[in-house]
């Protein structure tokens, strides 16, 4: 990995919950019988499909579709592999290591993109709004603040790096916050640094405001803060989690791309069709059980093949929002990264 392009990584999660780097088991390929028109049988060796994720709800079709079997039933060989954090799954796209990610933040992979042109195609993301809880204010739960706009003069915190602290500072903006001080820290320490009063408020990602309330110190002032102060409206999608595959895998491999993109088009459905259930796949792949996995936010999701052209249009909204803030050192155009069908 070269120098450059790690620093450039690193400049922080669009949403951030980082937790220890965990390889798991490798598996035995599996063997794929096929028949060529001469009704010869030939023997094709199922390619491996590492798929980078980090523990956090917004990977709950990959954590299900693992579970039950899904990928299995296919024939398809699939291994995951846990990192501590958004920007290492990119950097193992741009390294060859993995050949897909579960859902890691947007705007992490548009920053390899802008390194690596071409480097994945995007098969399923996260929309969230008011409706589909990820993104929040949080608060003491006692606090005197009671809308947004009490943030005037308040210590306000938010994730780590450029885009967390981009995102911070414009939520701010549009209440008449101009030049802000954002204080960065790590998502797991917002609750006690609010309870501690160290801050204010912050600008944080479930499960973090579910945690707070279940414990009783911190309450959720507002949901859907991006689609609302970023976008321009609170019912609006914000895609700020997306489901990839390699550009180099979908090429040389498109049966078991296709393959793939069923299994998981099926998860996303049973999670549909079953939210409830679908919550105990939290379990062992996140931090997120028991209480916990009852209470938090289950998340949407929207297939390559689900965007409208509205859709897209707030996906590049909130890409065209990173440029002008110079998160992104040039213009990133979403329709090209999304997934079509051959």
């Amino acid at each position: 990995m070269k120098i450059r392009r790690r620093i450039v990584l690193q400049m922080g999660a669009g949403t951030v919950l980082a937790s220890a780097i965990h390889g798991c088991n490798q598996k035995t390929s599996n063997q794929l019988v096929t028949k060529s028109p001469s009704s010869t049988e030939k023997t094709e060796i199922a390619p491996k499909v590492i798929v980078g994720y980090w523990p956090v709800s917004a990977s709950l079709s990959f954590y299900l579709a693992l579970e039950k079997g899904y990928f299995k039933q296919a024939g398809l060989n699939v291994d995951a592999n846990k990192f501590p954090g958004a920007q290492q799954v990119v950097e193992g796209l741009i390294a060859g290591r993995v050949q897909g990610s579960a859902a890691i933040g947007s705007s992490n992979l548009a920053l390899g993109e802008i390194l690596q042109p071409g480097l994945f195609k995007i098969i399923a993301s996260n929309p969230s709004n008011i409706q589909n809880v990820v993104d929040e204010i949080i608060v003491a739960k006692d606090s005197p603040i009671k809308t947004i706009d009490d943030l005037k003069g308040k210590k306000f915190g938010t994730g780590p790096g450029p885009q967390n602290q981009a995102l911070a500072k414009g939520i701010l903006e549009k209440i008449g916050i101009d030049n802000s001080q954002v204080i960065q820290l790590e998502t797991k320490q917002h609750i006690p640094a609010i309870a501690s009063g160290q801050i204010d408020a912050a600008f944080t990602l479930e499960p973090t405001g579910t945690i707070g309330q279940l414990k009783g110190v911190t309450r959720i002032l507002e949901t859907g803060v991006i689609a609302k102060y970023i976008l321009g409206n609170s019912g609006v999608p914000w895609f700020g989690g997306s489901s990839t595959l390699s550009t180099q895998f979908i090429q040389e491999n498109p049966e078991a791309t296709k393959k793939y993109i069923q299994v998981y088009r099926r998860a996303i459905q049973n999670i549909r069709d079953n939210p409830n259930e679908a919550r105990k796949y939290l379990a062992g792949y996140t931090p997120i059980e028991g209480e916990l996995a009852k209470a938090v936010p289950i998340p949407a999701y929207k297939m390559y093949d689900e965007f409208t052209d509205s859709d897209l249009k707030y996906f590049q909204n909130f890409f065209d929002y990173m440029y002008e803030k110079q998160v992104f050192s040039k213009k990133v155009d979403v329709t090209s990264l999304i997934y079509k069908d051959t």
